[in-house]
């Protein structure tokens, strides 16, 4: 099987055809031709799962163009540097200079990656930068809880009047471990302050 070319194609609904697609990569030389009615955006990818099982060093995985692959640039250079790593190789034939199979596509496709590992750090920096923002404005990052303190008090209410979790959640419109964690929670700051 070694020196294969395997072929990807997706589509993100089954009223779109596969078949230009499917043309393209065994005018290329594909052997097998793995077919995907699947949004890019779900990682629940089946068929793509059994390509990445199927393929072997030695084989190129081809397709026709790269948004039938990944969501992402960094999406994308984590797929390709992961096959490279197993001894497979890459080649797009809508963007020819990508082909991991030939010294001047490796280059190309290391700039690429280096790109998208910047993409990756820019997006964590912003993110820390954001949240460092929004700590020193007195905003804490995330979602907002869902046991507010008016909850909290009706919550401890419903349980003095003898309310199962499972009613006291029901009734305040969260879940029972959401409960839980807030009336322990309670619980251990106001022991924390009865002793201080």
């Amino acid at each position: 099987m070694s020196g294969n070319v395997i072929g990807y194609a997706r589509v993100s609904t089954r009223g779109q055809s596969l078949d230009s697609q499917v043309d393209a990569l065994v005018a290329a030389g594909a052997v097998r031709v793995f077919q995907e009615y699947a949004s890019g955006a779900t990682q629940a990818r089946t068929r793509w799962k059994e390509c990445l099982d199927y393929l072997q060093p030695g084989n190129v995985l081809t397709v026709a163009d790269l948004t039938r692959l990944g969501r992402s640039t960094a999406d994308l250079a984590e797929i390709v540097t992961v096959l490279g790593r197993r001894g497979i190789g890459f080649r797009s034939l809508a963007e020819p200079w990508l082909d991991t199979t030939s010294a001047h596509g490796k280059l190309i496709f290391d700039m690429f990656a280096s790109l998208a590992e910047y993409e990756r750090s820019r997006l964590s920096e912003r993110t820390k930068a954001g949240l460092a923002a929004a700590k020193a404005r007195g905003r804490l990052g995330g979602r907002p809880r869902s046991m507010t303190p008016g909850k909290l008090e009706t919550a401890r209410q419903l349980r003095a009047e003898g309310k199962t979790l499972k009613e006291t959640a029901q009734r305040l419109s969260v879940s029972v471990s959401s409960l839980t964690r807030a009336l322990s929670g309670s619980d251990t700051q106001e022991e924390e302050a009865s002793a201080a």
